[in-house]
């Protein structure tokens, strides 16, 4: 038996895909442990979606050399995907056992590990660009989790201007609508109520498949084959919200109200820059119409602010779209520049000092947003998932359908159950509130 460590950085897909090893570790006889104990083989899923990723990807290498000497290294993900020549010369890495697996062979990565050859090759990265279907990467347990995210596509083939995650990715692929029901109903097994369905592109979903199927007909199927589980939407561009998803979300009570939706910039001329596929217009029409379908639905936007060329012209539009639109939260990032995408050759860049001021503005509008939202829910009565875990004060803790944080007194039997929640108040960035006692019937265990 040996002992495995796993390092994850970067995205949901990324942490799907670290539990998929985990569980092929374990069935492998191995045993998984925590940071800072001692490995025989150590993971690491790296990511590559900003310059200073890369540096956290490189960094945890050396990290991992330098906790565990003796360890056989598996680097996988995003950033060995683009940069495995950097990564294999590193000189931390001389004289070391190492692998450097692609994005498309991480299905071979626990095989390799188990059944490591010093003689084979240590690029095992496949042609990723010539992708055409997805890692067969099951799951059992998803650490000690509340939630599961379901990985239901891999690969992006939009292109925008300003992404490595194409050329990292590949192109789009979608797992069969049989397997994603499996892996959904192997989560219910074990005790998960909700399922955050993942993916690079995830709206992309049955593109590639000769089933009939997209994102919102694997939805409708999922809500129905596992009807005691909920499910939530990781992320959508704007132009892949139809009605018919809306109408589906308004009739089935485990699709949560809850939509995570990319803008970027607020600004037209930038969008075009940015490769993006609508206009401000169109975007604010899709949150109206979310809002009006669901009237107390979440909308997260992500944002991301001091795009080569972006003036102040464009930096004030885009504020004045975000302060006018009905959304919930910001997700608001500063551009990074990312070599080999297509913005990296741009020359007119957005000081450092000018880009750092224009994120806190917009994050400080994006914080005034949610205290709206939270103070808009006190008084309604809604179902919060329980997680494991009590916060610092003894509260138990959770989120509401519509993903606002929610803490509360109660017993630890409602650990890991949906309970319904009077709130109460606001409690800084979280809102207080009581379980109803008249509403245990919607009180949900399924452990």
């Amino acid at each position: 038996m040996k002992r495995v460590l796993l390092t994850t950085l970067g995205c949901k897909v990324n942490q799907y895909e670290s539990a998929a090893f985990r569980t092929s570790f374990t069935e492998a006889g191995h045993m998984v442990v925590r940071q800072g104990e001692e490995a025989d083989i150590v993971v690491i899923n790296t990511c590559a979606v900003t310059a200073n990723a890369g540096a956290q990807s490189r960094n945890a290498v050396r990290q991992a050399v330098r906790n565990n000497p003796d360890a056989r290294l598996m680097i996988t993900g995003c950033y060995a995907e683009i940069a495995a020549e950097q990564l294999s010369q590193l000189e931390e890495l001389a004289g070391r056992d190492f692998s450097i697996i692609g994005n498309s062979k991480k299905d071979i990565l626990v095989p390799t590990a188990v059944d490591y050859d010093v003689e084979m090759q240590q690029m095992l990265l496949g042609a990723i660009n010539e992708a055409s279907e997805i890692c067969r990467l099951p799951v059992r347990q998803f650490g000690d989790r509340t939630r599961a995210y379901l990985r239901i596509q891999d690969g992006c083939e939009s292109f925008c201007t300003y992404c490595i995650v194409p050329y990292t990715r590949g192109p789009s692929r979608s797992l069969p609508i049989g397997e994603v029901i499996s892996q959904a109903k192997t989560f219910a097994e074990e005790g998960y109520q909700e399922l955050v369905l993942t993916g690079i592109h995830l709206g992309y979903y049955g593109r590639d498949l000769d089933e009939g199927m997209d994102i919102t007909r694997l939805i409708d199927r999922l809500s129905l084959e596992t009807p005691h589980v909920r499910y939530r939407i990781s992320s959508l561009e704007p132009t892949e919200i139809t009605d018919h998803l809306l109408d589906l979300m308004v009739t089935r009570n485990n699709i949560m109200p809850h939509f995570h939706i990319p803008l970027q910039s607020g600004d037209d001329e930038i969008l075009s820059r940015m490769n993006r596929k609508y206009t401000t217009t169109e975007f604010r029409a899709v949150v109206e119409k979310c809002l009006a379908k669901l009237p107390e639905a979440a909308i997260g936007i992500d944002i991301l602010a001091g795009f080569p060329g972006e003036t102040e012209q464009h930096f004030t539009n885009t504020r004045d779209f975000l302060a006018s639109i009905g959304c919930t939260y910001l997700h608001v990032f500063p551009y990074s520049r990312r070599p080999g995408t297509v913005a990296a050759s741009y020359n007119d860049d957005v000081p450092k000092n000018v880009k750092d001021s224009r994120v806190a503005e917009l994050r400080k509008l994006g914080a005034q947003k949610k205290d709206i939202f939270h103070k808009r829910q006190v008084g309604r009565i809604v179902p919060v998932l329980v997680e494991g875990k009590r916060d610092s004060d003894g509260f138990l803790k959770g989120f509401s359908d519509n993903y606002v944080p929610v803490r509360f007194k109660g017993e630890d039997t409602l650990k890991k159950c949906i309970v319904q929640v009077q709130l109460t108040e606001i409690d800084g960035a979280q809102v207080k509130g009581e379980i109803c006692r008249n509403h245990e019937s919607g009180n949900n265990c399924h452990r």
